[in-house]
């Protein structure tokens, strides 16, 4: 029976389609069974109705719907079935050729698994089972059944829900693919075989409406390819204090990035991308070798937030365009798409840099173009003739004497489709690039920033010191990700001793020397690093520092001096770089200048000055939790606060000098106290730790933890509590 207000609702849309006059929409047989929905703009028109179900799970027969001027859903088709969550299925893996697929089921549901047999005189390659997975597709890889038929290029299989037209292998033969049914096809249509035995283009796969790639898969594509563009390799054996690491490419890195802010994109979705690109930022400035940026957000209009011209001018500061993305709001500035606009300001910059760079000067710059869109567009046309001479620009197919093709590597397109209804057939034929995937479906960019971590987070990078990882999942190993350089150093000498250090290349550690009494052997000392799943790491030798003397001013009133309290351990064999044990970086090194993005080589003072430049300084250190470690912050008093925090060391147990500078010479931080803010201490344990900064993802030391007055039992319980007053010594 219909209410008071249907009839009223339904006489009231009656009336939008006779008048034509603007009405909001209504709640109206708008709900999906088993699922959920949300509203972009609530009912008002343009508002995009999108629909959600269970992972696993689709809306059908639409995924989404919108408020039209008339104040109805649409588009509505003639005969349509109640919105609804329907399971998800994979493309049909009878498309093997020469074996067998079993079973034999007319829909393949999430969870299902299928098994792959050859027939007699084929070999099997790739996967000989497959599982349907949530996002609509099979792991592993296509499985195919082939023979050695002596032709130049292997059998280029055909993948699940695809038709493949071609069966000769040899040079310049051609195979093309179709998807089956309601999919469509991402990846390359047509291959070539060439001489070097490799297919032209990407391995196609059938997509549905519902399929997306998972951050695994991106990171595999995108993130190889954006490393390709960043590193290169160097030794990681030598010592930092006696090297170089250099990562940089031949030439110059230009990035651009465009984030939709239409309608059709709802606010959830751009702060998702927004954080992404800044995460991709964030991760690619730890490298040594600095990209120039154009960045800018589209609608009908762009609105820039830094030009690549002020890289060029050396006018940009990377922490300031952070600071613009992360304050940048939508606002009204999302009415209309001209998604050609955005390739067109692309356009521009590009000619500028090769007009400034001259024809041969601009051979040398690489560009690399990051989309995020539905690709939905009411204005300005197609940006297909734009991604064209865009081609031509960067390719210089026109140029004499330059061979077609030759320059493919110098320009990449990559487009992350996301929103609720996207359009792949616009957004496909405008990526490009050699190699990897360039187009990615994203049902949810939430870990496109653990995605985006990986890109460098990988083994072509394992030789930079100070890298990390900084974000929180259930992964058993984030924290040790957080602190790949932490090491337990356990001394089972004269004096049973646990302590703290630093990894500060594959072969050394480093820690105090008041962690080893006088008589302590090598055999008595193991490791234990993060990275080997604390595993113990037997010690070569360690070495105290020569001006290390706990005695030195015992007749100025000092009982135990802990100047220069540092010590290098020399590991019996190399740590195994990997995200889970890398160096930090420590100071006075050209690896930390490079860390620091000071230009050439730089002092100890200029680092010094960047690093402590407040003279209330927030740095961290680790203290002991169980097997692992959780990180502590203090305030280092600097300038005028200095002195007022260094007088207290006269009220340490075994300090009977007057002058607070005997006991605490300029080589120490004064931390702990209680001004202004309260610090966390050290405890048993925790000596020999780095004391630390995180300088833009890059973790530097600065000394190492070296107790002047020994907490009590209460401190390290109740971190919280006012802390005793505590020093970090022996400067590294």
């Amino acid at each position: 029976m219909r209410t008071s207000a249907d009839r009223f609702a339904a006489l009231l849309c009656l009336l939008c389609l006779v008048v034509e006059v603007q009405c909001d929409c209504t709640q109206t047989s708008i709900d999906i069974i088993g699922g959920s929905y949300t509203l972009t703009k609530n009912l008002e028109k343009g508002s995009l109705l999108v629909y959600h179900c269970p992972e696993g799970q689709y809306p059908y027969p639409t995924l989404t719907r919108l408020c039209q001027a008339n104040g109805s859903w649409g588009p509505l088709p003639k005969k349509r079935p109640a919105q609804m969550c329907k399971r998800v299925t994979c493309p049909d893996p009878f498309v093997l050729e020469n074996g067998n697929v079993s079973p034999a089921q007319e829909n393949y549901f999430v969870g299902d698994e299928t098994t792959y047999e050859c027939y007699s005189g084929y070999t099997m390659r790739g996967s000989s089972s497959r599982i349907c997975l949530p996002n609509g597709k099979w792991n592993g890889s296509t499985p195919i059944c082939s023979r050695d038929s002596g032709e130049a290029c292997p059998d280029p299989g055909i993948p699940p829900g695809a038709s493949r037209l071609g069966s000769m292998f040899g040079i310049d033969d051609k195979v093309k693919y179709a998807c089956n049914g309601k999919m469509f096809l991402v990846g390359s249509s047509e291959r070539v075989c060439q001489e070097n035995g490799q297919w032209t283009g990407k391995e196609p796969e059938c997509y549905f409406k519902y399929t997306y790639d998972t951050p695994q898969e991106v990171s595999e594509a995108f993130g190889s390819a954006i490393k390709d563009s960043l590193t290169t390799m160097e030794s990681l054996n030598d010592t930092q204090g006696g090297r170089t690491i250099r990562i940089s490419k031949e030439g110059t890195l230009n990035i651009y990035i465009a984030v939709d802010i239409s309608e059709s994109i709802d606010q959830n979705q751009f702060d998702k991308a927004r954080n992404a690109v800044i995460t991709l930022i964030k991760k690619i400035a730890r490298f040594s070798v600095s990209p120039n940026y154009e960045i800018i957000f589209f609608s009908s209009e762009i609105y820039e937030v830094v030009n690549i011209h002020d890289f060029f001018d050396q006018r940009a500061d990377l922490t300031k365009v952070i600071e613009d993305l992360e304050n940048f709001e939508i606002g009204d500035k999302n009415t209309g798409t001209d998604l050609n606009l955005a390739f067109v300001t692309f356009e521009k910059r590009m000619s500028f840099i090769k007009e400034q760079a001259g024809p041969e000067g601009f051979k040398e710059h690489r560009h690399v173009l990051i989309m995020f869109t539905d690709g939905a567009y009411n204005m300005g046309g197609s940006p297909k003739p734009t991604v064209e001479r865009i081609k031509d620009m960067v390719y210089m197919n026109h140029t004499e004497g330059e061979k077609a093709g030759s320059r493919e590597e110098f320009l990449d397109i990559y487009v992350f489709a996301i929103g609720a209804n996207i359009f792949d057939d616009d957004l496909q034929p405008l990526t490009l690039g050699t190699g990897e995937k360039h187009y990615f479906r994203m049902k949810d960019i939430t870990e496109l920033g653990e995605t985006f971590d990986k890109i460098i987070d990988e083994s072509e990078v394992v030789g930079l010191c100070g890298l990390y990882q900084e974000y929180n999942t259930v992964d058993k190993n984030s924290i040790r990700k957080r602190f790949p350089w932490m090491a337990f150093v356990r001394n089972t000498g004269l004096k049973s001793k646990m302590c703290l250090g630093s990894l500060v290349s594959p072969d050394f550690v480093l820690t105090a020397a008041h962690c080893f009494t006088f008589g302590d052997e090598p055999e008595n000392v193991v490791v234990e690093l993060q990275g080997s799943g604390l595993k113990e790491k037997k010690v070569r030798k360690f070495t105290l520092h020569p001006k290390y003397n706990l005695k030195a001013k015992a007749n100025e009133g000092v009982q135990e001096f802990y100047d220069y309290d540092v010590a290098l351990i020399r590991l019996n064999e190399s740590v195994q770089i990997s995200p889970l044990a890398r160096p930090i970086c420590i100071p006075c090194t050209q690896e930390t200048s490079d860390a620091l993005k000071l230009v050439g080589k730089s002092t100890c003072k200029q680092q010094e000055q960047l690093l402590l430049k407040d003279q209330l300084e927030r740095l961290s250190f680790l203290t002991r939790q169980n097997s692992l470690v959780a990180e502590k912050d203090v305030f280092a008093k600097l300038g005028g606060n200095r002195n007022l925090c260094i007088q207290k060391a006269l009220n340490a147990n075994g300090i009977t000098a007057k002058d607070p500078k005997v006991a605490v010479t300029d080589n120490f931080l004064c931390t702990g106290g209680r001004i202004e803010q309260r610090n966390h201490i050290a405890c048993r344990g925790d000596s020999g730790g780095a004391v630390f900064k995180n300088y833009e993802l890059r973790t530097v030391q600065g000394p190492v933890t070296s107790l002047r007055q020994e907490p009590t039992p209460e401190d390290c319980r109740q971190p919280k509590s006012p802390p005793a007053l505590s020093f970090a010594g022996g400067l590294a």
